[in-house]
């Protein structure tokens, strides 16, 4: 059974720094896509950032370019996300996704996590 768990949310000022990790289970992390994605109240969930299998070729929204770096350790099967110069508006659940299929920044990603809240605060 597919498992993602995040890890890494806080509180943290305007300018701040903090790195998301996700925790896979049950299945072989290098045969997978995966992404970010987040999501404020209400507002739709949007994408993050997303990376192949192999690590390589990782897309970014234009809203988070040149803050965040998604990158991935299959040997730990766990994705990352180290977010830099955090802005209010970066504020919301976090979530990782997966899929055996390449995704992009779509939401139809089959598996998801739990989610984590990162609030930042001006």
């Amino acid at each position: 059974q597919v498992q993602l768990v995040e890890s890494g949310g806080g509180s943290v000022q305007a300018g701040g720094s903090l790195r998301l990790s996700c925790a896979a289970s049950g299945y072989a992390a290098e045969s997978y896509y995966m992404a970010w994605f987040r999501q404020a109240p209400g507002k739709e969930r949007e994408g993050v950032a997303d990376i192949s299998p192999s690590g390589g070729r990782p897309y970014y929204a234009p809203s988070v370019e040149g803050r965040f770096t998604i990158s991935r350790d299959n040997a730990k099967n766990t994705l990352y996300l180290q977010m830099h110069s955090l802005k209010p508006e970066d504020t919301a659940m976090y979530y990782c996704a997966a899929d055996r299929v390449l995704r992009g920044l779509r939401t139809d990603y089959a598996y998801w996590g739990q989610g984590t809240q990162v609030t930042v605060s001006s």
